[in-house]
């Protein structure tokens, strides 16, 4: 009799995996919840149609359509590409309580939602740009 065995989700890996896949600056914001510089990143005044995928495991989180200015010098946006997209965090670091944004396939930090976005759903999704990846829609 054999035995069967999961297959490991790629999603997940070890930490000297992402380290090896990652630059720096990816690493220290997905994988070490930190966060860029604001009005750093070229997401932030990015105009092109597409979806913002995952740094790290390529999941869509994000279509351009929902992205707009927030005046906080990170891409925001109102609404993730579906319901399970992201995964909601309690976050208390730096004598705060807000609530971190996870990406749902392999945990990696992408920044805040705060309840003061646009209509329609009044949250604004405040994420690193360095956690993104654009893949701009074909033209």
């Amino acid at each position: 009799m054999s035995k069967t065995t999961e297959p490991k989700d790629p999603a997940r890996k070890a930490d000297d995996d992402w380290r090896s896949e990652l630059t720096p600056e990816q690493y220290r914001v997905t994988r070490e919840h930190g966060t860029e510089r604001p009005f750093s990143h070229p997401y932030n005044g990015e105009k092109r149609d597409g979806v913002y995928r995952c740094v790290c495991c390529g999941a869509p989180l994000f279509s351009s359509k929902a992205k707009y200015d927030s005046g906080s010098g990170w891409p925001s946006f109102y609404e993730p590409v579906t319901g399970d997209a992201v995964d909601e965090h309690t976050d208390t670091s730096h004598f705060m309580r807000r609530t971190e944004v996870r990406c749902a396939r392999c945990e990696a930090h992408l920044g805040h939602v705060f309840p003061d976005g646009p209509q329609p759903t009044g949250l604004r999704y405040c994420m690193n740009g360095t956690a993104l990846k654009l893949t701009p829609d074909e033209e």
